[in-house]
This record gives C-alpha cells, sequence and structure tokens, in this order.
C-alpha cells in the first residue's frame, strides 16, 4: 500500500524524533532531511506529497528554501515556525506557503493543518463550484450564499472577498495577498478596509461565520471548511 509521503526539512532532532512515529502512526510516510540543501534536494529527485519547512535552517534562511521550492514545484508547504515570528509567518504566506504551524504544536492541530493542505492541493471539481461547510453554502456559478438555509444578500466586494477565501478553504491568507486581489496593488496597505469588510460578513453571515471565520493574529484570515470540534452551534 502506498502512503502519502511527507518531507519534514528541520534541524532540531527532538522534532524529528517527535514527528516520525506520530506522522506514521496516522497513516503517513516520513522522510527526514536536517539541512535546507538535502531537503531541496531530496524534493527534487523523488517529489512528496507535502513538506514540513522549519524556517531557521542551518545552511538557508527557509524563506530562500521556499522561494526555491516554489520556482519549480506546487507541493503544499507547511511552515514551522515559533509563536514570536509573525513577521516570518506573512513572508512565507506571501512567498507561496500553504499554511504554518507554531511551535510548540500539537500533534492534533498538525494533523488538521496537513489534512487540510492536502484537501486544497487535490480539489474536486464539485468542491470549486459549490462549497459547504457547516451551515454557510456558496454556489459559485450562481453567485449564491445561503448561512444556515438563509439567503444572504451581499454587496460585489464582500462577494468577492467571500469567493477568495472560499476558492483556498482551509488555508490561511495574508492581508496583503485580499488586499491585492479584491482591492488592487494600490491597497495593499489599507488594511482597514478589510476589518472593515470583514465585519460586514461576520455580520452578515451570523452563527456561520463564528464558526468558520476566523482571524490569524498579525496574519491575515482562514475559512475553514469545516468547524473544530469544539465550535459552539
Amino acid at each position: 500500500m502506498n502512503r502519502t509521503r511527507i518531507l519534514v526539512i528541520d534541524d532540531e532532532p527532538q522534532i524529528h524524533r517527535f514527528l516520525r512515529p506520530a506522522l506514521e502512526a496516522s497513516g503517513y510516510a516520513v522522510e527526514r532531511a536536517d539541512t535546507a540543501a538535502s531537503g531541496l534536494a531530496m524534493a527534487r529527485t523523488h517529489p512528496p506529497a507535502l513538506i514540513l519547512l522549519d524556517l531557521g535552517l542551518p545552511d538557508m534562511d527557509g524563506q530562500d528554501a521556499l522561494i526555491q521550492i516554489r520556482a519549480t514545484s506546487q507541493v503544499p508547504v507547511l511552515i514551522l515556525s515559533a509563536r514570536d515570528q509573525e513577521a516570518g509567518k506573512v513572508a512565507a504566506l506571501d512567498n507561496g506557503a500553504d499554511d504554518y504551524v507554531e511551535k510548540p504544536f500539537g500533534l492534533d492541530e498538525l494533523l488538521a493543518r496537513i489534512r487540510a493542505a492536502l484537501r486544497h492541493a487535490h480539489p474536486g471539481t464539485a468542491a470549486s463550484e459549490l462549497f459547504h461547510g457547516d451551515g454557510l453554502t456558496v454556489d459559485m456559478a450562481r453567485r449564491i450564499v445561503t448561512a444556515s438555509g438563509v439567503p444572504v444578500q451581499l454587496s460585489p466586494r464582500e462577494y468577492a472577498l467571500l469567493a477568495l477565501l472560499v476558492r483556498h478553504a482551509g488555508k490561511v491568507l495574508t492581508q496583503r495577498h485580499l488586499l491585492q486581489a479584491v482591492w488592487g496593488p494600490a491597497h495593499v496597505e489599507d488594511v482597514q478596509y478589510l476589518r472593515v469588510y470583514v465585519g460586514h460578513l461576520r455580520q452578515k453571515l451570523g452563527p456561520v461565520a463564528a464558526r468558520l471565520l476566523t482571524t490569524e493574529p498579525g496574519v491575515g484570515y482562514r475559512l475553514l471548511d469545516r468547524a473544530p470540534p469544539d465550535a459552539a452551534a
């Protein structure tokens, strides 16, 4: 049986000691790289299904390694970062990372991020046209939005923002990414625009937004494709 392969690029032995048995117990095959150079070589010669990439590598900045990966591959990349590295998380996401997990991280959170990244990497045709997520339905073809079965009227800008989040459901999008895509390059620093419109979406979507639309502090926003188990009903 072929198992989904994950390449872990990290120079901390304790991370590998924790991750290998945990990921293998969850059905993944794990490959280890302790430097950026070895990880990049392994990614080229034997491309994995997903890469876990530490930003603090001994031989190369993790951001540079990410840029090299993205130059030739769209493999999902999850960044392993310290809690106080907001700027690094934003830069990594803007450089093409799919998500990040803060060290120290819990296994359940990591596995959820991995599953979401793999789903996003291989979306089905129906999923790209019709989104269903714990009370939220977005029909991309007909531009129809319902929350808890009730039609929701959105302005063109509000719909554009929601549609972008839907297309990348499960993935965190940076403030800069959202502003550039919805408002244009001249507004990439106008964070207040984004906060106002996210507020509009939360108000109009009601309890559905409380379950699915999350803020990633200092980074951006994420539309979950399913509510976490402990979310309020």
